[in-house]
């Protein structure tokens, strides 16, 4: 199936969104929301506002491209920057539980030795030594494959510079700044009860 909707100008788009029925106050600043923000990204935010025909049994059948009585434009663009600010504001907060976590974890296995991520015995036996997949890996050598692979192909500043004062081997409140977070997570899921989550003290609010 071949696309046929053509290119619009901004003005265009403008145009088409008022033979929909779609209120607009202020051209000018219509405008600028499609040249900023964009038509096919504001179209999520106007969905909602959509006719919707329904068949005998009350199901939807089509969602048509006129608007509902009195939709206006920046009600779509009101939606816009509410998921905006939201979006950042939950960032943020995990963004906190994360750094915090990786305190957390840095310090209690480094507590018990400098490189404890190296070495499965300072893990959870029964986590560390699942097999993976096809079995031929425990979880711990799987996880710290990938471990060796990101630590070695770090660019960080802070990595490099700890590699020409002290070597390859990264301890792990260094290393630990260099997982995704589904590394670190891995790692956590395979900690010892009594160094994992009843040790850690992170607070989300206050880091």
């Amino acid at each position: 199936m071949s696309y046929s909707r053509p290119w619009l100008s901004y003005e265009q788009q403008l145009q088409q969104l008022k033979d929909r029925s779609m209120q607009v106050t202020d051209d000018a600043a219509a405008l600028s929301y499609l040249e900023r923000i964009g038509y096919y990204r504001l179209s999520a935010y106007w969905y909602p506002f959509r006719h919707k025909e329904f068949d005998e049994s009350g199901r939807l059948s089509r969602v048509t491209d006129s608007f509902i009585p009195n939709t206006e434009l920046r009600d779509a663009v009101k939606l816009y920057l509410f998921d905006k600010k939201l979006r950042l504001l939950s960032l943020d907060a995990l963004e906190r539980i994360e750094i915090a976590l990786r305190v957390d974890i840095a310090h209690l296995l480094g507590r018990l030795d400098t490189f404890a991520h190296t070495k499965p015995d300072k893990l959870h036996k029964s986590f560390a030594n699942k097999t993976k997949g096809n079995g031929k890996l425990t979880a711990f050598n799987a996880w710290n494959q990938k471990r060796i692979y990101v630590e070695t192909r770090s660019k960080e500043d802070f990595v490099e510079h700890y590699k020409e004062r002290h070597g390859p081997d990264l301890p792990i409140w260094v290393a630990v700044e260099t997982w995704d977070f589904g590394a670190l997570s891995q790692l956590f899921a395979m900690m010892k009860v009594k160094e994992g989550l009843n040790n850690c003290q992170f607070s989300p609010a206050s880091a």
